[in-house]
């Protein structure tokens, strides 16, 4: 099936809006106004909403685990998360209590040197008028296309620098078909993402199966 950018990201944003925007009755109707134009602006400046981050994004990449990682979790250094749905460029979760949990954990990541995470309450009511939304998010360090995509010039040094040490206990190499999934967060198509372009993920397929064939990770799993 053909990846199609735009049907993703809006079906994505149809189902956040609602799990996120307090059912009538909950809240009144003012209130549901403003939760809504508060969403529509987290995503103007934090993208699309998704399923899961590549393993290389910063958002999840701090952990010493074997497994890859592809959200955000007390593995990654997080605490206290709870109804949490996540965009191209950070996340929200809901916590009921005063999410100070999430705010403090978030301050104590480790030094990322493509990207600062930062985390703030915000003032309107998302979920449920008895949680606090707390919006985490992944600013980059350096500027980004118009389109808001991750180029491949921030993209591959932090794949590899996740993948490359791994061939000390690699045993086979995993296809592409395998570490699309992986490489390039979801909903992906072959090559693409919401996160990376076409020719973006194109570059990254072309250098990871020029890794795989060197045979430093052992024989290609087929």
């Amino acid at each position: 099936m053909v990846f199609r950018a735009d049907e993703a990201a809006r079906a994505g944003y149809e189902e956040v809006e609602r799990y996120l925007i307090p059912r009538h009755g909950e809240t009144d109707e003012s209130q549901r106004k403003r939760s809504k134009n508060a969403l529509l602006d987290i995503v103007d400046s934090l993208g699309p909403v998704i399923n899961s981050y590549p393993t290389w994004h910063p958002l999840v990449c701090n952990h010493d685990n074997k497994e890859p990682e592809t959200t955000p979790s007390k593995q990654c250094g997080y605490e206290g998360l709870d109804h949490t749905r996540y965009f191209v460029h950070g996340f929200i979760t809901c916590p009921y209590g005063d999410g100070q949990k999430v705010i403090d954990s978030v301050n104590a990541l480790p030094y990322h040197p493509a990207a600062t995470i930062t985390a703030e309450k915000l003032d309107v009511q998302l979920y449920n008028p008895q949680a606090t939304p707390i919006l985490v998010k992944c600013d980059w360090n350096k500027p980004f296309p118009m389109d808001r995509m991750i180029p491949l010039s921030i993209a591959m040094p932090l794949l590899l620098e996740m993948e490359i040490p791994k061939w000390r206990r690699s045993q086979v190499a995993e296809t592409w078909e395998t570490m699309r999934y992986y490489f390039l967060g979801s909903p992906h198509g072959s090559r693409s993402s919401l996160f990376v372009s076409q020719e973006t993920g194109q570059a990254i397929k072309k250098i990871w199966e020029a890794l795989i064939h060197t045979g430093m990770f052992g024989p290609i799993r087929v």
